[in-house]
């Protein structure tokens, strides 16, 4: 039987080729960070791991929670004494989601991303197989979905919006997918990610 192509490969590929210089001026809400907290945080980018058209996994936070309610983001949280970003990532997929720890080939760590509220968030990049059983932690996630990795790496998915906050002009991103309003910390890392992951790359290898 032949195998089903994989996106591992051409992911890390080009996840690897990306990060081989840096780049200044990624997105980052530091400036509005006025309270002092810089709390280290992790999240996990799960791409499903179908060559043709790779998803990713992403939840929405219950609107009760005190931290970006009700937004869209990647399962994450922060990251506990003793744990690498890794470690947290992997560790808070399984308990947000039911995600097996072993079943994401962890493909690396990308840009922190400085948040407006104080976190400092490393998202971790890896590949899942596609059709989990996925069950969301109800206190931590109100619903979860996925969206296709080649609509939230292209730029022109995007509007681009702006908003006075805090004392002064704060540029975002939005994007409307399935009814889930995909915005803000999520919608920038996402932004960043597109810069050290080249789209025609990936499909050339679908």
């Amino acid at each position: 039987m032949t195998r089903a192509p994989s996106i591992h490969d051409p992911l890390a590929r080009a996840f690897a080729e990306g990060h081989r210089v840096a780049i200044p001026d990624l997105m980052s809400d530091a400036s509005f960070a006025i309270d002092g907290r810089a709390t280290p945080a992790a999240v996990l980018i799960a791409v499903t791991d179908v060559a043709h058209d790779p998803q990713v996994i992403l939840t929405q936070r219950p609107r009760a929670m005190r931290d970006h309610p009700g937004q869209v983001a990647f399962p994450g949280g922060k990251i506990d004494p003793g744990e690498d970003a890794i470690t947290a990532a992997l560790r808070e997929a399984e308990e947000e989601l039911a995600l097996p720890r072993d079943a994401v080939r962890v493909i690396g760590a990308t840009d922190t991303y400085h948040t407006g509220t104080g976190f400092i968030i490393t998202p971790v990049l890896g590949v899942v197989p596609p059709g989990l059983t996925l069950s969301p932690n109800p206190t931590e996630v109100e619903a979860w979905f996925e969206a296709p990795l080649a609509m939230l790496l292209d730029p022109t998915s995007w509007t681009t919006n702006e908003v006075f906050w805090r004392g002064a002009n704060r540029r975002y991103l939005e994007l409307e997918w399935q009814g889930f309003r995909i915005w803000g910390v999520t919608a920038a890392i996402i932004a960043n990610l597109s810069r050290r992951i080249a789209l025609e790359g990936l499909r050339d290898a679908a």
